[in-house]
């Protein structure tokens, strides 16, 4: 199907569309972390020890691979409308979050309406991206920045919520969460044309998802990515331990809110600077400054107060920053019918990689002190950097 009658060239975007699809991006993403905002008074209320908390969070994640596996194997985000999958994906989100509130009282099938509300993050978080390339090939990374700031802001929020004790039943907080990505998912489909830039597919996609191996340009931005993702959760997680180490009771949760949510000025100011120095070399440098950060950790633990929160600060800005400069090196060089596939099974692998370092490392801070852990984090950036290097060189 052929963009318009107008050349795709010509066809610029109006100016509400990058707003409302930043908006409508962080609504649906705030399926991701409904539970953790919630998760204190859910222990309470069913008696769950940690390994319960361990085994809802990784639901999401693990219903997150398998929804871009079979997204990405179907080709969804190409041959359909992209916001009418949003759309669709944001309903079925909410509803299984909603479930989870009011429709079960077992853990059992708590976890199973987590992988599924994970699964149609499928088609939210990559689906969004590729709304975004639709309607800006030029200034995709300064797009792409804001998209990955409004997942960053949604990944701090509930260490804030905790840091000021909210008293909304948990039920009526999950409720919220999931009105507010049906919100999202009406504003993308009624408010975001559909973009010109990209063409719809006309079948499968297998021969464009075999770019992330076959093509030099695809395979350096997708493993660069990879190794981020080796990094960034991990780090998240790892947070509140790191500040305990400082802080105690509401300052640790309101100190890790901090932390992760300065990562949206990475995200926003990357863009910015990808405008002038391009994507590549915005995240190769992001890249490099969260590796050394993970370097410096057994000195940075026991440094003064100040230098300490300026080294946590500077880590928390860099290890999401050159995320959003990754998804555009990989959504300018993938196969044009293919851009949502390619970006949907990129994000599979990241996350799939994300967990077994989680896992990893999780189990190594439990055993070790921090600062002999923290600078093992640096093998994925330092890899991640290896594989950057063809796209670097051709600038």
């Amino acid at each position: 199907m052929k963009p318009s009658s107008t050349t795709a060239g010509a066809q610029v975007a109006p100016a509400r569309v990058l707003p409302v699809i930043v908006l409508s991006q962080f609504a649906g993403t705030s399926l991701w972390f409904a539970v953790n905002a919630v998760m204190p008074d859910l222990q309470r209320a069913w008696a769950l020890d940690a390994a319960a908390v361990g085994w809802l969070t990784s639901a999401v994640q693990g219903g997150f691979i398998a929804g871009t596996l079979v997204f990405a194997l179907l080709s969804v985000a190409d041959r359909w409308p992209a916001r009418y999958v949003f759309l669709a994906c944001a309903l079925l989100g909410a509803l299984c979050n909603a479930w989870g509130a009011w429709g079960s009282d077992e853990f059992g099938a708590l976890v199973m309406l987590r992988f599924l509300t994970g699964f149609f993050l499928a088609g939210i978080y990559p689906v969004g991206m590729k709304v975004a390339a639709s309607w800006y090939p030029q200034g995709l990374g300064a797009a792409l920045g804001w998209l990955v700031g409004a997942l960053v802001l949604g990944t701090a929020a509930p260490h804030l919520l905790r840091a000021l004790g909210t008293e909304w039943p948990w039920q009526a907080a999950m409720g919220a969460v999931s009105l507010l990505a049906v919100a999202g998912g009406a504003a993308m489909a009624l408010l975001v044309p559909e973009g010109p830039h990209l063409p719809r597919a006309s079948g499968l996609q297998w021969r464009a998802l075999s770019s992330i191996w076959r093509d030099e340009r695809v395979r350096a931005s997708a493993f660069g990515y990879f190794g981020h993702m080796w990094e960034l959760y991990t780090f998240w997680v790892l947070v509140p331990a790191i500040v305990a180490t400082r802080l105690a009771g509401a300052g640790v949760s309101l100190a890790s809110f901090g932390v992760i949510a300065i990562g949206m000025l990475g995200c926003v100011g990357g863009g910015w600077l990808a405008r002038r120095a391009g994507s590549a070399r915005v995240a190769a440098v992001q890249l490099a400054v969260s590796g050394a950060c993970c370097l410096l950790a057994p000195m940075m633990l026991d440094a003064p107060a100040a230098l300490f929160a300026v080294w946590l600060a500077v880590w928390g800005i860099t290890v999401v920053g050159d995320s959003p400069q990754f998804s555009t090196l990989t959504a300018q060089n993938a196969p044009r019918e293919g851009v949502g596939s390619v970006l949907t099974l990129v994000n599979c692998a990241g996350f799939a990689v994300s967990i077994g370092s989680i896992v990893a490392f999780s189990a190594l801070a439990a055993r070790f002190p921090l600062g002999a852990v923290l600078p093992w984090l640096a093998v994925g950036p330092a890899l991640g950097l290896l594989m950057l290097r063809p796209l670097l060189s051709r600038g």
